[in-house]
């Protein structure tokens, strides 16, 4: 397949600005002779939902959950990005490009990074207009605090609960078009089918999670805003409900799925405490600003933190990287905190965790002053581990967070189906092979505000739609396929578990294709997921009827998606012979144990073609220009 990622001509910092003039547009009497459904009200869909509905546009949106106000986007409670430059410290939209150019180890689009950096200030302003809690200084302004990544302080922020203040905002615009008629929300239903007629997307297949009925929905274009697929790995910083399956689906439809094995390791992760656990908790990379990350000089010193001396203390993250410190991206963080923990170094019953101590801070500007910044993640450690960490420090340990890999979108967020767009986390675009703090909200944002208003428009003004209704043969076979699949998932009535078939898999994917991946470990697993997934099929079970409320139904179809998703995770994390950010190849590093990319035969972005379940996948290469950024070995020493 051919692919046209429609990156406009001319300097990078005047494509977006081109592109938005040549753009054919749909006059405002039109607009509400188009109907758009947006699966998926977090950040990225709420906000698409809510501006395209502004604009005249009938709009349908679904959620899995009951409210907008249940997305995932909540826990992203560190911060948003934007080169505001309030502290004068040289910050500007060029330097925001950089850092995340670089930051993604330079497996990134440079236009698309651009235009995020580009309108990520209008994100701010418009935040702030909807009433957003940011965190302001004594003078008003608004204030502003360190990420990983940077050198300089960007990231807004509404003291350890951003991701939350950001969705309310979102959601309050979005139920305002509810209530005006504009959108029409169906709450508990989930995407199980994209129903394509002509090349075009022009509907879905939804389960009705109240009452189990399957439902057709009939539009002229299809945006997901589903999120990622990070669960794949059973445990991870992600609610249980995430999933990949409306983007997997999407994917059998014919959209390709691009760089599946980018995956993000968090640094800063509440350790597992035992098998029984059923996710992990994130600890903002925030704490990061003011914590210091240690581990005891000797093998396997077992004291008490107190305990420790200072001079018998290896702060590692500030011996090897002086220019960052403890600041560095968190592929970074999260590879060395796995090599103390390898050395014996680490800490905790289990020797999976390193301190994160907040004691110098404490010292140097009292406990109200940290109590202030990050009074709400304190309390949030108490009540999961029964610690006070303004006493005794953090114990943390990386753990699956993010998904950098999603569907493959053009310059328009178009995605190879036409009429189908994919917006945040669940597309592929902007963050390279390793997402720096705070750019997720921002992503999100910036999709659903800024750009996909103008590039949907683009789409409708070009297009032709005939008239298609739910009784299209093409909406009939795909509710036919749902219920065969549902049908096949209730029959098998085995032995296991649908937990135990995902906790093997998860085991499976952390095992060989996790913080550390190797080509023998990846064969391995490509031999045994197809087995598990085997098994999976004749043996698991899942009690109850698909005719009413059902939660291990809807595990079911989504552990089936994981299981086919893991296989292609691994297929591409075998074929890119290089480390590049999050995905670390051992045989591909430097003296000093960093990401050694091969940039001569691996600077593309993967983009793979459904074949098949059990089948490889088709190969497909979008070549990755870099004429701005200059490719060179990530240093942040």
């Amino acid at each position: 397949m051919e692919l046209n990622s429609k990156i406009p001509e001319g300097p990078v910092e005047k494509k977006w600005d081109n592109h938005r003039f040549n753009m054919k547009l749909v006059n405002p009497a039109n607009k509400r002779k188009y109907h758009i459904i947006v699966v998926g009200t977090g950040l990225a869909g709420a906000s698409a939902a809510a501006s395209l509905a502004e604009l005249g546009y009938n709009v349908t949106a679904m959620s899995y959950h009951e409210s907008p106000r249940r997305a995932h986007s909540i826990a992203a409670q560190g911060g948003i990005n934007a080169p505001k430059n309030y502290k004068n410290d040289g910050d500007s939209i060029w330097r925001l490009f950089y850092d995340t150019v670089k930051g993604g180890d330079f497996r990134a689009r440079e236009a698309n990074v651009y235009r995020l950096a580009q309108v990520s200030n209008s994100i701010i302003d418009q935040c702030v207009a909807q009433g957003v809690p940011f965190a302001r200084e004594y003078g008003g302004l608004l204030d502003n605090r360190s990420f990983g990544g940077a050198q300089v302080s960007r990231t807004f922020y509404a003291r350890g609960q951003t991701g939350q203040q950001l969705l309310l905002g979102a959601y309050s615009a979005l139920e305002r078009q509810i209530g005006k008629g504009q959108v029409k929300f169906f709450d508990r239903r989930e995407m199980l089918d994209l129903v394509v007629i002509d090349g075009q997307a022009r509907g879905v297949i939804t389960r009705n999670l109240r009452d189990g009925s399957i439902e057709s929905h009939v539009a002229d274009a299809v945006i997901l805003g589903t999120g990622g697929y990070a669960n794949t790995f059973y445990l991870s910083t992600n609610a249980k409900a995430c999933s990949g399956t409306a983007i997997w689906r999407a994917h059998k439809r014919g959209a390709l799925f691009a760089n599946p094995c980018y995956t993000q390791i968090h640094p800063t992760c509440i350790p597992v405490a035992s098998d029984y656990q059923s996710k992990l908790t994130l600890m903002s990379e925030s704490l990061r600003n003011d914590g210091r990350i240690w581990v005891p000089k000797k093998v396997g010193d077992k004291r008490n933190a107190k305990d420790i001396p200072e001079d018998e203390r290896d702060y590692y993250l500030e011996r090897r990287y002086p220019s960052f410190g403890n600041l560095v991206p968190r592929d970074v963080a999260s590879r060395n905190a796995k090599a103390v923990c390898d050395e014996g170094r680490g800490v905790g019953d289990t020797g999976l965790a390193v301190y994160l101590d907040f004691a110098d801070a404490i010292k140097r500007n009292g406990k109200a002053w940290v109590e202030e910044k990050y009074g709400n993640l304190f309390d949030m450690y108490h009540e999961i581990t029964n610690e006070n960490a303004y006493e005794t420090p953090m114990r943390i340990y990386p753990a699956v967070h993010y998904t950098m890999g999603g569907l493959w979108v053009d310059y328009n967020l178009m995605s190879t189906i036409p009429g189908m767009y994919v917006l945040g986390e669940a597309n592929f675009s902007d963050h390279g092979a390793n997402r720096l703090g705070a750019s997720a909200l921002m992503q999100g944002l910036a999709d659903g505000y800024f750009v996909i208003p103008y590039t949907i428009g683009d789409y409708l003004a070009s297009s032709k739609f005939p008239k298609v209704g739910t009784d299209h043969a093409a909406f009939k076979d795909a509710q036919r396929g749902v219920d065969e699949l549902i049908e096949k998932l209730i029959s098998t009535r085995g032995t296991k578990t649908v937990d135990e078939f995902h906790k093997e898999l998860g085991k499976i994917m952390w095992d060989y294709c996790g913080m550390g991946r190797n080509e023998a470990g990846l064969k391995k697993a490509l031999e045994l997921i197809p087995k598990l997934r085997d098994e999976f099929w004749k043996n698991v079970r899942v009690p109850g009827s698909s005719k009413s409320i059902n939660p291990e139904l809807e595990k079911a179809g989504r552990v089936a998606d994981f299981m086919e998703l893991a296989e292609l995770m691994c297929q591409d994390a075998l074929h890119r012979e290089e480390s590049c950010g999050g995905h670390f190849r051992e045989e591909y590093q430097t003296e000093e144990g960093e990401a050694k990319r091969n940039d001569e035969r691996f600077s593309y972005a993967a983009a793979w073609e459904f074949n098949g379940i059990g089948q490889p996948e088709v190969l497909n290469k979008e070549p990755l220009t870099f004429e701005n950024v200059k490719q060179a070995q990530r240093s942040y020493k």
